[in-house]
């Protein structure tokens, strides 16, 4: 029989503990996770999900079965920030947040489930969800081609906004941490779908129309930074505040093609 949330929340789960508080608190989160952050319902459920929910319940220390569920979801090709924010949806059942072992747990696995993934789409950075430099370079080509076609310079109709996080001598977990953080932040503030990529070590670069208001943009750019360092216990491993500055578009779209490689770590 299902057991309310509530009534769950106020049990002594020791280990051992009746199979259906497992079975209750997987539910519960695939339901929150499944309508809010998850994209494919269908893909959701995998036995690491199962150990995880235990681990909790049986109140044993959960980075074994985060490793492992991270590994699983990195398998299957899903972004990490998509796999950190699955695994929010739990701790928020449980009434607390993944602290900094978990996290890293989940992020290591992730890593390494991701290696093993065949034909990664090339346009498309997994750690972040973002774009790739050559996927930006070729909508810039777009750009600088309906601007050839209009007699309007593109340098006078678009710019690139560049965020910069980076700081010094981190590992690889936390670099994986740092893209799903920012990958979050970036797809936020612009929406889905808006050209922003990744450039490596901690730069970002998102193509915006010259008309915007940038100003708004930044100060909502760094609202959404601090949030979310402080969200995911990530404010060790970005720059804070960030730098965010506006770039003009060069004459040539070769010239920008330059300039974002030279940006690029």
């Amino acid at each position: 029989m299902s057991t309310d949330l509530g009534r769950l929340m106020g049990m002594d789960l020791r280990p051992g503990y009746p199979e259906p508080a497992v079975a209750s608190l997987l539910d519960e989160w695939q339901a929150a996770s499944t309508n809010s952050v998850w994209l494919r319902p269908g893909d959701w459920y995998h036995p690491a999900v199962e150990a995880l929910v235990e681990a909790l319940t049986d109140s044993r220390c959960p980075a074994a079965a985060a490793e492992r569920l991270g590994e699983a979801r990195g398998r299957d090709g899903i972004s990490i920030g998509e796999t950190i924010d699955d695994l929010s949806c739990l701790f928020d059942l449980w009434g607390t947040a993944p602290d900094v072992t978990v996290l890293r747990a989940v992020s290591t696995g992730w890593a390494v489930g991701n290696e093993v993934v065949p034909g990664a789409p090339p346009t498309t950075d997994p750690r972040s969800g973002l774009v790739t430099v050559p996927y930006l370079v070729q909508r810039l080509q777009e750009t600088y081609g309906q601007a050839d076609r209009s007699g309007t310079p593109a340098s006078a109709t678009h710019c690139l906004v560049l965020v910069d996080v980076a700081i010094e001598r981190i590992d690889g977990w936390q670099k994986v941490a740092r893209a799903a953080a920012m990958g979050k932040v970036l797809t936020e503030t612009f929406g889905l779908g808006h050209p922003v990529a990744t450039l490596g070590g901690g730069i970002y670069a998102a193509l915006c129309t010259r008309t915007a208001d940038v100003g708004p943009v930044r100060a909502e750019l760094r609202h959404r930074i601090e949030r979310t360092a402080l969200t995911f216990g990530v404010t060790a491993i970005l720059r804070r505040p960030p730098r965010i500055w506006v770039e003009p578009l060069p004459p040539r779209h070769a010239d920008a093609a330059h300039m974002l490689h030279d940006l690029s770590r």
